[in-house]
């Protein structure tokens, strides 16, 4: 039996479900698959109040300090994040708050095989220095601006190289972001790419006329999904429906750009074909994405963006820019198109294209299917193993499907 640590300020909480759910949902998925068990340290940043009037802040404060999730004991132990100084102090502080956690764990008797770590900063660095005081392995995982952006600054690209060099292995959630690590200055013969996988279970068609019905949607409607803040391009979708005047667009999320992405829409023209829906949960997004006819994500970075595949599951093709790992997705026209341009002009462009000549929706779920969970935490599981020193679950390596011949 594989024991790991977890650790990412990245996990949901009872106060934020949705904050973080890629790196519970992938845990999930190796629970279920393989001999594993976990534990998970998330912590969040410390704060006195959790009166309304500190808006984000005393969310913080809500966050219990554990909590079960989904069967994995989740502890939220409190560390300091002091304004200016914060990015460099993050991962000292992270790990001293971490600490004490983790000797309850062992205490309680889980003495984990190594910790399993995402974000490469802070956490990363914070799981390094944690792994060194406690003798522990630690793999780390890349997720996207933690190598795209933060190594722009110098503390934290030092200290992402420190990290790296104590690691016995990372994993990147795309080729492309491998291919950043390893032009960072990271060992590339110990980076895995590894991407996400999509749950099939949870992400599949609903009858169309139906689920369309039920949102009260005619004519032809676009989805954009994700964290309301600026490079995520939702803008650019409002934008490019001024060009589109029979097409509607679909906002889902929550984020501080709401208030400009309203006045937007009105300031074009378009307020009555925009709709924002705020933060769905994952069966209910299910609907939405099956009532659409087209995903645009016009994000301006990404690493593995996880709604592309879950777009997909439900029959629906995306229109995406050309960022991080999705063109590694986007690999046949069953899957959908790269944008031309990450503009509103570039999606209006691959909206017509796409419209003159749209595939067939069970084709799109067919592309899906290649990337369910299994071979990715598969690996997962063997790269841990190997580095616990325990059997692992085949003999061979696992291949990652990543294109399609539709």
């Amino acid at each position: 039996m594989l024991k790991i640590l977890t650790f990412s300020t990245l996990y949901p909480n009872a106060v934020a479900p949705h904050h973080g759910i890629f790196t519970e949902t992938g845990l999930l998925q190796q629970l279920r698959s393989f001999p594993v068990q976990a534990r998970v340290v998330a912590p969040v940043p410390w704060f006195p109040s959790r009166a309304a009037v500190f808006g984000r802040y005393a969310h913080y404060a809500a966050v219990p300090r554990a909590e079960l999730r989904a069967g994995v004991e989740v502890l939220h132990p409190r560390y300091v994040n002091l304004p200016q100084v914060g990015m460099h102090l993050a991962p000292l502080a992270l790990a001293r708050a971490a600490r004490p956690a983790i000797a309850r764990l062992r205490a309680g008797g889980f003495d984990f095989d190594l910790i399993d770590a995402h974000y490469f900063y802070p956490d990363g660095v914070a799981a390094a220095l944690l792994g060194r005081a406690l003798g522990k392995p630690v793999v780390i995982t890349a997720l996207g601006s933690d190598i795209n952006l933060l190594p722009r600054y110098r503390w934290p690209r030092r200290q992402i190289r420190w990290a790296a060099s104590r690691s016995p292995a990372m994993i990147s959630v795309c080729q492309a972001l491998r291919a950043e690590m390893v032009r960072l200055g990271l060992p590339g013969e110990r980076i895995h790419a590894l991407r996400n996988g999509v749950d099939l279970a949870l992400f599949y068609p609903e009858p169309r006329a139906p689920a369309r019905a039920a949102l009260g949607l005619d004519g032809y409607t676009l989805i954009s999904v994700g964290h309301l803040v600026e490079n995520k391009g939702h803008d650019k979708a409002i934008r490019a429906l001024a060009a589109l005047p029979d097409a509607r667009l679909l906002v889902v999320g929550g984020g501080p750009e709401r208030g400009r992405l309203e006045a937007l829409a009105r300031t074009l023209g378009v307020a009555q074909r925009v709709r924002f829906a705020g933060v769905l949960r994952q069966d209910q997004l299910r609907s939405w994405y099956s009532a659409a006819d087209a995903l645009v994500l016009a994000s301006s970075r990404e690493g593995w963006a996880n709604v592309l595949l879950e777009a997909m599951a439900c029959g629906t093709p995306a229109l995406a820019s050309d960022v991080g790992g999705t063109a590694e997705v986007l690999t046949c026209r069953a899957a959908g198109l790269l944008l031309p341009e990450n503009s509103a002009s570039g999606i209006v462009r691959a909206v017509a294209a796409l419209r003159a000549d749209p595939p067939p929706r069970g084709a799109t779920r067919a592309h899906a299917e290649r990337h369910a969970w299994l071979d990715t935490v598969r690996a997962r599981f063997d790269l841990f193993a190997r580095i616990a020193g325990l059997p692992s679950s085949c003999a061979a390596p696992c291949t990652l499907k990543t294109n399609c011949s539709t």
